[in-house]
């Protein structure tokens, strides 16, 4: 059975959407676009 009182305990509010797109922001992220440039850059494709 489901004890809710601990389950609440644990709870955790997620982040605001402005906390979040900042978060998301100043990550630094590699998508296909810079793979693929970089391989070119390197001669490779």
């Amino acid at each position: 059975m489901i004890d809710f009182e601990k389950e609440l305990e644990k709870f955790e509010p997620s982040m605001e959407v402005k906390e979040a797109e900042d978060a998301i922001k100043h990550k630094d992220l590699t998508d296909m676009m810079d793979i693929l440039r970089q391989m070119v850059k390197e001669g490779r494709a």
